[in-house]
């Protein structure tokens, strides 16, 4: 019980005070193809597109609440990039994570139909993700 109690208390004080964080090198991700990270105790899905930008959304899909998204389909709608789930394949922008198309399913409850989206950049060659930035 006291190491349960010591395990949720770590978790709080790491999600309280959020800072950026290393994910991989670059050169580890393939381009179009995302990967799960756990970022001070948030599960975030990071994509590296063909362009060479990297995105960071949640990894929990709203819809079918599994966390998934790092495993779904990049593509883009005009200029806009975009991660459609794998689940129930409704497609969210990268950009803000709003959902472009809901294909006719509800989010689950206590989960808003968007992704939240993180700030990721690259810097000398390694991929960072700051979970305190986002929207």
């Amino acid at each position: 019980m006291t190491t349960t109690a010591s395990a949720h208390s770590t978790e709080r004080t790491a999600l309280a005070d959020p800072h950026p964080t290393r994910v991989c090198a670059l050169d580890r991700l393939t381009p179009d193809l995302g990967v799960a990270a756990l970022v001070d105790g948030v599960q975030v899905a990071v994509f590296l597109l063909d362009d060479g930008s990297v995105h960071a959304v949640q990894n929990l899909c709203p819809f079918s609440g599994a966390s998934v998204m790092s495993r779904g389909i990049t593509g883009s709608r005009a200029d806009e990039p975009t991660i459609a789930s794998p689940i129930y394949k409704q497609v969210f922008s990268l950009l803000t994570g709003a959902c472009l198309a809901t294909m006719d399913k509800e989010p689950q409850p206590g989960l808003e139909g968007r992704l939240r989206v993180y700030r990721a950049w690259v810097e000398s060659g390694e991929v960072w993700v700051d979970i305190s930035d986002s929207h």
